[in-house]
């Protein structure tokens, strides 16, 4: 098991920030490989499951392990066929905006193939 983090700083407000994580209506909006998420509950918490869908139309599995919403934590296991990733996220405060940390767990080829797009992602969470 291989483990990767990714950061980036922009100057968008934590605030700002975290809500596009908080309103799973607002995740295909910030990150170029989703479509679509599909759950029944519309706001991160706790324990949460359903499928993210890829711009491709591939479905994963997904359950969320823990929120923070006054820490600005969370963590989630993703699952697509054989392959598990966990990934933790947290955003900070910063003079002029915020930093979004993402730290994910899994096999080492998945989290390679992977990285492009998180990073992608990550720049555009953090934009105004």
């Amino acid at each position: 098991m291989a483990r990767l983090t990714l950061h980036a700083t922009g100057r968008a407000s934590p605030e700002l920030v975290w809500e596009r994580y908080a309103s799973l209506d607002e995740w295909a909006a910030w990150s170029p490989q989703i479509k679509a998420v599909h759950c029944p509950r519309r706001r991160l918490t706790s324990g949460m499951s359903g499928t993210v869908e890829s711009v491709a139309g591939v479905r994963a599995a997904f359950t969320v392990e823990a929120v923070d919403h006054q820490g600005r934590q969370w963590s989630w296991r993703v699952r697509l066929g054989p392959v598990a990733l966990r990934l933790g996220h947290e955003v900070r405060a910063q003079a002029d905006g915020s930093t979004t940390t993402l730290t994910t767990q899994g096999p080492r080829l998945a989290l390679l193939a992977y990285a492009p797009l998180a990073r992608l992602a990550l720049h555009r969470l953090v934009r105004p």
